[in-house]
């Protein structure tokens, strides 16, 4: 079972990163599939989030949207989306929130608004925001999950949905954002990092396979290497056993 794709690699990378994680605010497509792997493979205890109101969601099969009556059958507690966010986002009681984008540029600024440099016309529409701004805004931090190329990783995003760190240090700062913004972002090529200094993302991971022009040729900007580049594990039998048999049942 050790043979695998770029795409599990990403997804059990991305659901390695919650090990430990007590609470975890998820977006729906990749992100809750890492984050229901994480709850299946090693932290039972991850209360997943939804901003549709399920707080301990348990899904078990892969919820299609944030509305699908799998995660409020299994869920510990259903409240309204006004709850959820005022009183468990807005404050500051969510631990990790999981994004996906349709763009992400080098301050891990997220856009799922419009692809095209004029709003009223543009080139694509995007589905819109939801309530990713405010993960974005007051989670404790932020995992984002994207495969990589050029169209998704932008040097700068036709528009910012969600902020991450905006032009740069201090910038979340100044807008009087509560959590860290992006920590982490997993690709099906490698993990970046925002650099602790300039706040932008540096590659600090290659998945087994990649090579790291193939990453940089992927990146719409000229892409920071860690200098202790690290190589992610390879999945396990049991990791690709238990993340096949979820999208089998999804």
């Amino acid at each position: 079972m050790n043979a695998y794709n770029a795409d599990e690699m990403m997804t059990v990378a991305a659901a390695r990163a919650l090990v430990g994680r007590t609470a975890c605010f998820v977006g729906i497509g990749l992100p809750s599939m890492a984050a229901n792997l994480a709850r299946r493979l090693h932290n039972p205890d991850l209360s997943l989030i939804y901003e549709s109101g399920t707080i301990g969601a348990k899904p078990s099969t892969p919820p299609l949207s944030i509305g699908d009556g799998e995660l409020a059958t299994t869920a510990d507690s259903v409240v309204t989306s006004a709850e959820i966010f005022n009183y468990w986002l807005q404050p500051g009681r969510i631990e990790v929130g999981f994004l996906g984008a349709a763009q992400l540029d080098k301050f891990g600024n997220i856009n799922t608004t419009v692809i095209g440099s004029d709003y009223a016309h543009p080139k694509v529409r995007l589905p819109g925001a939801g309530g990713a701004p405010e993960i974005a805004a007051s989670c404790g931090e932020v995992y984002v999950v994207l495969r990589q190329s050029p169209r998704a990783f932008v040097e700068k995003v036709d528009f910012i949905t969600s902020v991450g760190h905006g032009d740069g240090p201090g910038h979340r700062e100044r807008l009087g954002l509560r959590g860290r913004g992006p920590t982490l972002v997993i690709t099906d090529l490698g993990v970046l990092k925002p650099d602790p200094d300039t706040c932008e993302l540096t590659l600090v991971a290659l998945h087994q396979g990649s090579e790291v022009d193939a990453v940089r040729a992927a990146t719409g900007w000229k892409l920071a290497v860690a200098p202790d580049l690290e190589e992610s594990q390879p999945p396990t039998d049991e990791e690709l056993r238990i993340l096949r048999d979820l999208r089998r049942d999804g």
